[in-house]
């Protein structure tokens, strides 16, 4: 062999191991926990134990189109064809019990088609189960896929239904399922009583870091939600399930959550930019294009610019993209607008709440002509302070305070939150 060629080969052999080891990739993202096979939610370590804990009793259930086991079978149609569970009526959430209801659309009383059981509307006039929807029913079951998020109002649902079954003297049993943020992101502050309501139903932060397992304990034993003494919700666990996994860790399909959480990832941007949101008139935050949550754009932004202006701040985790892009809906439906695409480069570093306000400082710096909130309606800024549970923000904005001052604020509850929800954790 040619000396040359022997150099080659023996540069290949002994170095190329060496540089694949140092992963040299420029955006490296923190190692998750790796899974090949899926885990076992709450519905199939319940059907494995034969339903045990429903045996001889009523059924309701609370359910949407997230309600599936590991193999993408409803639970209604699970609990329905069960030979010893008695499936009596049906709970729908915001989107209703199949998916069916866009999003903040009220839903009344209907029937199920497929199973002819009665569905009534946790989202219209009637957000609480009532006296009498619960009066056939002995125990009420929680199966719905969240995405972590205080303002997503699932978990609203959820509460308000565990208070309704405590007043009917009923048992309340929750199917876990996974926090797609992972076990371990705690972000935002925790939402102030005046700034309650079902985008923001309880004193938690942002982005709270449990399963709704363990969330349901939470909030009925830390007394956030009303419940007599003696109640206490029954969680079906998850097995294999832990902190450190995301949801693609998990080994388990996706269904959409909602029409603006159509991947797994989408819920990592929700909590980037929901809030900001939440001021429509604004700008656009991706919905009603193809990256729902993924952007801020509007006609009078200079996508590089911008940009530019973000990259330069090295903020932990998140990369900037300039992006124009025509909505095929709401904000800027037709119009060609620019702006940024976020890119999250490293999972464990970056803090998702806080990338919309540095988003917002951003563009008060290249356009101080152009107030956010002096574009959004009075209705829209209530709802930018209910989503963050708090008006502070919305005044340090206004009153030119450093993005220093608004992190720390959104910082100033996670330490003392993640110190007690710990006692909460029903996983590693």
């Amino acid at each position: 062999m040619p000396f040359f060629r022997f150099l080659c080969v023996f540069i290949l052999v002994v170095f190329t191991p060496a540089c694949q080891a140092q992963d040299v990739r420029p955006h490296k993202q923190t190692p998750l926990y790796q899974k090949t096979q899926p885990i076992k939610l709450g519905i199939d370590v319940l059907s494995n134990s034969g339903f045990d804990a429903l045996k001889g009793k009523r059924v309701g259930l609370i359910t949407n189109p997230t309600g599936v086991n590991g193999q993408l079978k409803s639970t209604i149609d699970i609990l329905f064809e069960a030979k010893n569970v008695n499936l009596v009526a049906l709970f729908g959430p915001e989107h209703g019990v199949r998916g069916e209801v866009d999003a903040g659309q009220f839903i009344g009383f209907y029937t199920d088609m497929k199973t002819k059981l009665p569905v009534y509307s946790l989202y219209g006039k009637t957000r609480k189960p009532t006296k009498d929807m619960l009066a056939n029913i002995d125990v009420l079951v929680y199966d719905i896929q969240d995405i972590g998020t205080r303002s997503y109002t699932f978990i609203s649902t959820m509460g308000l239904a565990m208070e309704a079954a405590s007043e009917a003297g009923i048992q309340f049993v929750v199917l876990d399922r996974p926090n797609p943020l992972g076990g371990l992101k705690i972000e935002g502050n925790i939402a102030e009583p005046k700034y309650f309501s079902f985008i923001s139903q309880y004193p938690i932060p942002y982005v709270y870091g449990l399963t709704c397992g363990e969330l349901a304990t939470l909030l009925v034993q830390e007394k956030m939600i009303v419940t007599k003494p003696s109640f206490a919700p029954t969680v079906i666990p998850m097995e294999g399930w832990n902190r450190n996994m995301n949801f693609e860790d998990t080994g388990l399909n996706w269904i959409p959550t909602s029409p603006h959480i159509p991947h797994a990832y989408s819920s990592y941007f929700y909590p980037m930019t929901g809030i900001m949101g939440e001021l429509r008139d604004a700008a656009s935050i991706g919905v009603g294009y193809t990256l729902p949550f993924q952007t801020v754009g509007a006609e009078w932004i200079d996508g590089s610019a911008l940009a530019d202006e973000l990259n330069a701040q090295k903020i932990s985790g998140l990369h900037f993209r300039p992006i124009s892009y025509t909505p095929y809906y709401a904000f800027g439906k037709g119009k060609t607008l620019h702006g940024v695409q976020i890119y999250i480069t490293d999972y464990g570093e970056a803090k998702l709440v806080n990338a919309q306000f540095h988003i917002m400082f951003a563009l008060k710096k290249l356009y101080p002509e152009k107030d956010v909130f002096e574009l959004a309606t009075e209705n829209q800024i209530k709802m930018f302070n209910k989503a963050i549970g708090s008006n502070n923000v919305y005044e340090l904005l206004k009153q030119n305070a450093k993005i220093s001052d608004v992190l720390k604020f959104l910082d100033k509850d996670t330490k003392n939150f993640k110190q007690k929800s710990q006692a909460y954790y029903l996983y590693d």
